[in-house]
């Protein structure tokens, strides 16, 4: 994988990782779901900006993956975005305070160990 392929990976990567920030802090806004709210819930996502911001992010990621996938191959390019996962969990335990047990931690060690793998060219 070249420089450029590398900077659409992260790209791509940081967009779906903000936009899972924005629609955590919009869940958040908007409070647990039951049953007799989920109606107004859904009426209200397109009303809030977090998850509306979350939603645009998703989008920038996809057409960004697009743009990716135009220049690597799939077998190197899916795998290689699973580094969502990796920064998702980081923001989670930054930003809200989320544990991270030591099982989730070899988990994303993994992760990654399998990314480096992956985009590796000998």
């Amino acid at each position: 994988m070249v420089w450029q392929e590398f900077l659409l990976l992260l790209a791509s990567v940081f967009a779906s990782v903000g936009g899972q920030f924005f629609l955590k802090a919009g869940a958040l806004k908007l409070g647990q779901v039951s049953e007799s709210n989920w109606i107004s819930h859904i009426l209200n996502i397109a009303t809030t900006p977090e998850l509306v911001a979350g939603l645009a992010c998703y989008g920038l990621g996809a057409i960004t993956y697009i743009l990716l996938l135009t220049r690597v191959n799939l077998s190197v390019a899916a795998p290689a975005v699973s580094l969502i996962y990796v920064f998702a969990v980081l923001i989670g335990f930054v930003v809200f305070r989320e544990p991270i047990p030591l099982s989730r931690l070899v988990g994303l060690a993994c992760i990654v160990c399998g990314v480096l793998l992956v985009i590796w060219k000998r």
